[in-house]
């Protein structure tokens, strides 16, 4: 029961902690343009721009190409989303009209932008003054013909009311001035195709002398203004007789960029354009000033600027460098959804990791409870031993069971190929998840185990008083030992807790948490094999590595580094630094098993070799890597130190390790790491080898010979020496 409402308590935690991320309201704003092109994608762009400095907006576009009926069923199926509100240009004056009237009339406001709508029924509209264009258009034009000459008008998509009132606009122009003459009119779809064959097919139909008289072709936007170059370009090519210089070309749209209008009229390939302003960002300015019900204009007019040879230059370098900020901008808010982004993983592994630390001291609760009831009923132990085991089967039951339906179903879900097609954030998740239940149940399992042991010594065996010895003690007499031991040193939790998971059934595992640490550890414990990462505090690895092989005490361990710093470099430091390995993150623990093994493997060979009478290991090419200069000199100098005081019976190892510069503990492992026998058993041993040389070349008693090598008893140098070679110290001479 206390379990349960602990486990309760635990997830009214978690939902707290979550609600603490619920997202802000957000505005929901449908684009729907009626045409997909270069105008309109810098509009969404600038429109994406403005919603930068809303986080409480989403866009959604929908682009028609063209066609009434497939705009129609964009707005609807836009409302139908459930849209705040909505931005639309029609494709034409009266078609598109009833469905941005159902809009309206749904009590979601319509935004009607760079067209014109039959209907009243719109918040706002924001456009510029088309007809202005046409008729400044046709002064510009009458200036550059001098009030005289002939022209075409290449009109947009019929129906829509940019090009009828460009059209009007242009009309009205060209009727001030009577000598220029309108000789006739292309009808496109605002397309640079439409354009091309329009003007390809009025040209058949004109004479010769008819298409050498056209001075000037107005077409509606600059994409059509090129389609229409293009049909006259065609033409002169197949007509060698024709005119050669083309006409003057103008449109109107006046878009930066390689083939915007502004650059096209720079490279004089268009006399003249008109900028028509996108302005995509103030449209989003005025959209939200209506969802947040702030003041603002019903008609928004924006204002346009023609664009010649005069001022082309200028409005380029202005319209690029706005470009460059567009793009810079953009790139700021792609860093800032990145961080965001971040964040938010951020906080639901800290959500997670609460979880894990709150189960933990749940379980920990439990545990304490159980000890309290166990002291408890201690006094009365041999009454109620089985109630007692009982209540441990029951909290044994109730910490697995939980554990048992976390871990089971991580397994199956790792073990499952559609789970492994998550995006990386989440499996980044499950993966911490995995760790922390894995290390949760590690704990638990190392306690109850704890607990078992302690049940049945207090619980079946008397109590018995046990001399504990030193520290120093302890450590030194790790001759029975036959695992391995093993030191990480890593200032991450739960990298440390990783590799002891990995290692610990193998080796006996100690830890630190940074290179000074680690330094202390190592000198204490002097183990087998080192593992270290390489960027930690206080100490980095390298500096903990050169340290390690620097010292007399501690530089025959094998040392692996660990790292994520993986190019060649970074590798080549590691080694001239002493690392007998080198590992980068993430590892394959078969690769870090296997290197360890490796490592003890030619340890453990090395053992034998050192041990010999020489003191100095084979050069086996097999074997030489792992044989520094520095153990070679150690084992070398050790050796002398023997030779020059075997005939001192009173000899101790405290003796040897003064001469040597080690202390007792640290003369003992590394003599036992480097030869796999005590400095006691090496000291007799050589004294042994000393014997067998001396009775074989000299003529000295057995007495005599036991004497000059530090035997005290004769009886016991005979003893040792049939122990070594199989035979007594007389048998020598006479075989």
């Amino acid at each position: 029961m206390k379990t349960k409402k602990c486990l309760i308590l635990l997830c009214l935690l978690c939902v707290l902690f979550s609600s603490c991320t619920k997202p802000q309201k957000t505005y929901v704003i449908g684009v729907s343009q009626c045409s997909a092109d270069i105008w309109r994608e810098k509009q969404n762009a600038e429109l994406r721009i403005g919603a930068y400095m809303h986080d409480d907006v989403e866009l959604r576009f929908a682009a028609a190409y063209d066609s009434d009926e497939r705009q129609i069923q964009q707005i609807d199926s836009l409302v139908a989303t459930g849209i705040d509100l909505l931005i639309v240009a029609p494709n034409q004056v009266a078609t598109i009209s009833p469905a941005i009237d159902r809009t309206y009339d749904a009590g979601i406001p319509v935004i009607v932008f760079e067209r014109k709508t039959n209907s009243k029924k719109y918040t706002a509209s924001v456009s510029a003054d088309n007809y202005e264009m046409g008729n400044i258009l046709a002064d510009h034009i009458a200036r550059k013909l001098n009030g005289t000459g002939n022209i075409i008008e290449v009109k947009g998509l019929e129906g829509s009311s940019p090009s009828i009132d460009r059209h009007n606009g242009f009309q009205d122009g060209i009727a001030k001035h009577p000598d220029i003459h309108i000789i006739g009119t292309a009808q496109g779809d605002w397309t640079e195709q439409s354009a091309y064959f329009s003007v390809k097919n009025m040209l058949a139909g004109l004479s010769p002398s008819a298409i050498d008289g056209i001075d000037y072709v107005f077409a509606q936007n600059d994409r059509m203004a090129m389609g229409a170059r293009k049909a006259f370009i065609e033409y002169q090519k197949s007509n060698p007789t024709a005119r050669q210089q083309l006409p003057l070309f103008s449109g109107i749209d006046g878009l930066s960029g390689p083939n915007g209008g502004i650059r096209l009229v720079c490279d004089s390939i268009l006399d003249a354009t008109y900028i028509y302003p996108t302005h995509g960002d103030q449209l989003l300015e005025l959209a939200v000033d209506i969802l947040k019900h702030k003041p603002y204009k019903k008609e928004n007019l924006q204002v346009a600027s023609l664009v010649t040879i005069d001022n082309a230059k200028a409005l380029s370098t202005q319209a690029e460098e706005a470009d460059r900020q567009q793009a810079y901008l953009d790139s700021l808010h792609n860093k800032v959804s990145d961080y965001l982004e971040l964040l938010r993983n951020q906080r639901m592994i800290n959500i997670l990791a609460l979880a894990a630390i709150g189960m933990l001291l749940v379980t920990l609760v439990l545990l304490y409870l159980y000890y309290l009831q166990r002291t408890r009923i201690n006094e009365e132990r041999q009454q109620i031993e089985h109630k007692k085991l009982d209540l441990y089967t029951e909290i044994s039951h109730q910490l697995r069971t939980p554990l048992t339906l976390m871990e089971g179903p991580l397994t199956m879900l790792d073990k499952d190929e559609e789970f492994h097609n998550v995006s990386k954030e989440k499996k980044a998740l499950f993966d911490i998840v995995v760790r922390n239940t894995h290390q949760l149940s590690t704990l638990i399992n190392k306690f109850l185990h704890e607990v078992t042991d302690e049940k049945l010594n207090t619980a079946d065996m008397p109590s018995v008083e046990i001399d504990v010895p030193t520290s120093a003690a302890t450590h030194a007499d790790r001759q029975d030992d036959e695992r391995p031991h093993l030191l990480i040193v890593d200032d991450n939790d739960d990298i440390r807790h990783y590799l002891r998971t990995i290692l610990q059934d193998r080796y006996e595992i100690a830890e630190a948490a940074d290179g000074m640490l680690g330094l202390e550890q190592a000198h204490l414990e002097v183990p087998d094999l080192i593992i270290s990462d390489v960027m930690m505090p206080n100490m980095n690895g390298l500096q903990f590595c050169q340290n390690i092989k620097n010292d007399l005490a501690t530089s025959h361990i094998p040392v692996i580094l660990l790292t994520a710093r993986a190019m060649s470099q970074h590798q080549i430091e590691g080694y001239e630094h002493g690392a007998d390995a080198y590992i980068t993150k993430p590892f394959d623990e078969r690769i870090l098993l296997s290197r360890i093994i490796n490592l003890l493997q030619i340890r453990r060979r090395l053992r034998t070799l050192w041990s010999t009478s020489s003191g100095t290991p084979s050069t086996s090419a097999t074997l030489q890597p792992a044989v520094s200069e520095r153990e070679s000199s150690f084992m070398k100098k050790l050796n002398e130190i023997i030779d020059q005081r075997m005939g001192d019976s009173e000899l101790s190892i405290e003796d040897i390790g003064s001469d040597i510069g080690l202390s007792r503990v640290q003369l003992y492992r590394k003599v036992k790491a480097l030869t796999g026998i005590s400095p006691v058993e090496l000291l007799r041993k050589q004294r042994l080898l000393r014997a067998h040389t001396l009775l074989r070349t000299t003529d000295k008693t057995v007495s005599e010979v036991a004497y000059t090598v530090g035997f005290s008893a004769p009886s016991y140098f005979t003893k040792c020496f049939k122990e070594e070679f199989g035979m007594l110290p007389g048998e020598l001479n006479s075989k």
